[in-house]
């Protein structure tokens, strides 16, 4: 999946000039971690839910209510925003994109074009929703999680099973987990017993809550 295919085109942004006031309106009603800071389709910054809140204590504390109120009406993006703005191109892979933020500890990325036009922005709600939809959840069926053996031909032979009892898969994914290779496919059935039982007669076990109980409980 490419960037490009999940990323948000209809979104809120501020300019330098924006008055804080209405940032944090902005960030308050629409539930957001930031907002991008433009210049006509230029990215030159962001700025952040903690940057308004830090902004108004200081203003707050040392002045009169009437003035702080008229400073904070005053106060614009410029003078907090910050300008270290990290971009992605629409063709970088999404998976690429969700480590970089996750490195970097960040809410949001401007996506640009080859010209450096703003022209798209992901964020953490976008990253969910991909894994939901990798995930097949929203299709329905059953999810089935097991331990394989890191070798060539394992997934071949597990979808040769669940293909000969008539099953479609709706989606897979593989991660490592206490050094061992683990298996979860989502399959287009309500009841997979039947494949359960005929991967477990060839040596599969199935993984349940109860196996990593001790993991959750430390």
């Amino acid at each position: 999946m490419y960037v490009g295919l999940k990323m948000l085109k209809d979104f809120v942004t501020v300019t330098p000039k924006t008055p804080v006031a209405k940032v944090q309106d902005l960030l308050e009603k629409q539930a957001l971690g930031m907002l991008l800071v433009t210049e006509g389709d230029k990215a030159v910054g962001y700025v952040r839910k903690a940057d308004v809140s830090a902004a108004l204590p200081s203003v707050m504390s040392t002045l009169e209510k009437h003035e702080a109120l008229y400073l904070l009406s005053r106060l614009t993006v410029d003078k907090i925003m910050h300008r270290d703005i990290v971009t992605v191109h629409p063709e970088m892979e999404i998976e690429a994109a969700a480590e970089m933020m996750y490195q970097k500890k960040l809410s949001g990325l401007a996506v640009v074009d080859s010209t450096g036009k703003l022209v798209g922005y992901i964020n953490r709600t976008v990253m969910l929703d991909f894994l939901i939809e990798e995930m097949g959840f929203r299709q329905g069926g059953s999810r089935i999680f097991f331990e394989v053996e890191d070798k060539r031909g394992v997934l071949h032979a597990i979808a040769g099973v669940i293909k000969d009892k008539g099953v479609s898969i709706i989606s897979t994914a593989t991660f490592p987990l206490g050094g061992k290779r683990q298996l979860v496919i989502r399959l287009a059935t309500d009841d997979p017993s039947e494949i359960i039982a005929e991967l477990e007669a060839q040596g599969y076990r199935m993984n349940t809550p109860d196996d990593f109980s001790g993991e959750w409980a430390r």
